[in-house]
C-alpha cells in the first residue's frame, strides 16, 4: 500500500467512525422503538437583514452522508450538494421561515421557534422522535430532544441546518437582485464591513431587522431622531 493510499484510507476510516459517532442519539431512538427520527434547525439567528429559516428533516434510518455536519463546519459548495443527497436520503423534509416584520415583532428567539413550528406543519410525515439545537417547541406534541449544539453532535439536526442554510443563502442571493446595493448575496445579511459600509453609505432597507443595534445606528445617522428612528421601527 502506497502513501496516498494510506492516508486515503486513514482519512476514511476516520469519517466513517465520526459519522458512527454523531447517529448516536438518532441510534438510540430507534433502539427504544421509534422509526420516524427527525431533526430541526434554523439559521440566521445573527445577520442583520433577512428572514430565519428553519428546516425539518424525518429519515428512517442513518445518513450516512460524507461530510454530513453542522452547516456552519461545511463548505458552501458542499452545502450544496449535501443539501439535495439529504432531501433524496429522508422520508420527508421541509422549510419554515418568519419574515423580518415577525422578527421585529416577536424577537428573534420566538420567531426562530415559529419558523421551526411551520417546517413541523409543512412535513409529509411527522417525526415519531424529534431532535432539536436546543429549543424545545411546545406545539410538536410527541417526545422530543433538545440537545445543546445539536447541530454539531447529532446527524439529523446537522441535515437539517445544511437543508435550511442553502435555502436561506438561496433567499438571499433573490434579495440581492432586488437590492443589490447592500451586497446580500455575499454576506447573507451579516454584520461584514462590506454590509456596514452599505448600511452607512445607504440607510437601511426594509428587509433590515429594525431591533439590531446597528440597523438602529445607520437610521440614525441619516438624520432620525431618537424618537423618529423609533417611530419607524416601531419600538
Amino acid at each position: 500500500m502506497t502513501t496516498k493510499q494510506r492516508k486515503a484510507k486513514n482519512a476514511y476510516e476516520r469519517e466513517r467512525r465520526r459519522l458512527h459517532r454523531i447517529h448516536i442519539f438518532e441510534e438510540t431512538a430507534r433502539a427504544h422503538g421509534f422509526v420516524y427520527v427527525g431533526g430541526i434547525d434554523e439559521v440566521g439567528r445573527g445577520p442583520l437583514a433577512g428572514p430565519v429559516v428553519a428546516a425539518c428533516v424525518v429519515a428512517r434510518g442513518p445518513l450516512m452522508l460524507r461530510g454530513l455536519n453542522d452547516s456552519k463546519q461545511v463548505r458552501p459548495e458542499l452545502r450544496v450538494e449535501l443539501a439535495e443527497k439529504i432531501k433524496c436520503a429522508c422520508s420527508a423534509w421541509a422549510i419554515g421561515s418568519a419574515s423580518v416584520a415577525e422578527i421585529d415583532r416577536l424577537n428573534i428567539y420566538w420567531a426562530s421557534v415559529l419558523a421551526m413550528e411551520r417546517a413541523l406543519a409543512a412535513l409529509a410525515v411527522l417525526p415519531e422522535y424529534l431532535i432539536t439545537d436546543a429549543v424545545r417547541i411546545k406545539s410538536f406534541a410527541g417526545p422530543q430532544e433538545p440537545l445543546i449544539k445539536g447541530d454539531a453532535r447529532s446527524a439529523i439536526v446537522a441535515a437539517a441546518s445544511i437543508v435550511a442554510k442553502v435555502h436561506r443563502d438561496e433567499l438571499l442571493r433573490e434579495l440581492h437582485e432586488l437590492e443589490p446595493r447592500y451586497g446580500f448575496a455575499d454576506h447573507k445579511g451579516y454584520a461584514t464591513p462590506e454590509h456596514l459600509r452599505a448600511l452607512k453609505e445607504h440607510g437601511p432597507s426594509p428587509h433590515h431587522r429594525s431591533g439590531w443595534w446597528r440597523v438602529r445606528e445607520a437610521q440614525l445617522a441619516f438624520g432620525f431622531t431618537v424618537q423618529e428612528a423609533e417611530a419607524a421601527f416601531g419600538a
